[in-house]
């Protein structure tokens, strides 16, 4: 949970109503005084229908400690109750090796259909079938968020996520509106500050203390219309790490683009 909590966070919270178009928004990660890791995210969604895309690399002592690149891609259709997610696929490279994560769904439920490494190699717990009923990618569950800002103006939801390997718990919450100061080159100006909270249930580690695994992972999203006529993204993000302590993501520039074509494998 706190990898895939970390690195997708930022791929939060559009409203819907205001998301005609492909949003192209850069970001960098820093810490300790330095920047760890540079991240891109597109964010497509319509009224009836979203994709969402991440990239990062890590960059600087990241680099040199868990040298990794990734990007992570989502679609599917809301429905009048929740996002139903179609595909999901996750690959790249985490200190040399890879990973990859390939998930699609029937009825509201996961299948995996790739996993690198595999199962009997991961030493997690296998989590229970019925646990798996109902999820969403941890991308489908910001597509959720987007249009509970869109509807309410608030960021207020709780999503079961199921990662292929983990099932988790994300929560979050309205605290109201603050204003951030510049800072460098990131975006600053008003936004509206949401609490999140992440909390792994299945696919513990066996080789890992279960209480300590157990223990939810809190931080902070503020959202914000990054340039007029944009619809509201992530302006910046406080992250708890297991290797940095708490990390911040900053948003360095938007702006639409192009539609992609449909998610392939």
């Amino acid at each position: 949970m706190r990898r895939t909590a970390a690195l997708a966070l930022i791929a939060l919270l559009l409203p819907g109503a205001a998301a005609a178009q492909t949003v192209r928004a850069r970001y960098e990660v820093h810490a300790l005084g330095a920047t760890l890791l540079e991240l891109e995210a597109r964010f497509d969604l319509s009224e009836t229908a979203y994709r969402i895309e991440t990239a990062f690399r890590t960059r600087g002592l990241a680099a040199l400690l868990v040298p990794a690149e990734h990007v992570s891609r989502a679609q599917g259709a809301f429905t009048a109750q929740a996002p139903a997610p179609s595909a999901f696929v996750s690959e790249g490279t985490w200190r040399g090796r890879l990973r990859r994560i390939v998930l699609d769904w029937t009825n509201r439920e996961p299948r995996v259909v790739d996993l690198v490494p595999d199962g009997a190699s991961d030493d997690r717990e296998p989590v229970p079938e019925a646990l798996k009923r109902g999820t969403m990618d941890v991308l489908s569950a910001f597509a959720a968020l987007t249009r509970q800002v869109g509807r309410t103006g608030r960021c207020d939801l709780t999503a079961p996520v199921f990662d292929g390997r983990r099932r988790s718990e994300i929560e979050t919450r309205s605290e109201g509106r603050e204003r951030i100061l510049p800072w460098r080159n990131a975006w600053h100006g008003d936004a509206l500050r949401c609490g999140y909270e992440g909390r792994l249930v299945a696919g513990f580690r066996r080789d890992e203390d279960r209480a300590r695994q157990e223990e939810p992972q809190r931080g902070t999203a503020w959202v914000a219309s990054p340039y007029a006529g944009a619809p509201q993204i992530p302006v910046r993000v406080d992250i708890p790490t297991r290797w940095f302590g708490t990390v911040t993501a900053v948003l360095l520039g938007a702006e639409p683009v192009e539609r992609r074509a449909e998610l392939t494998r």
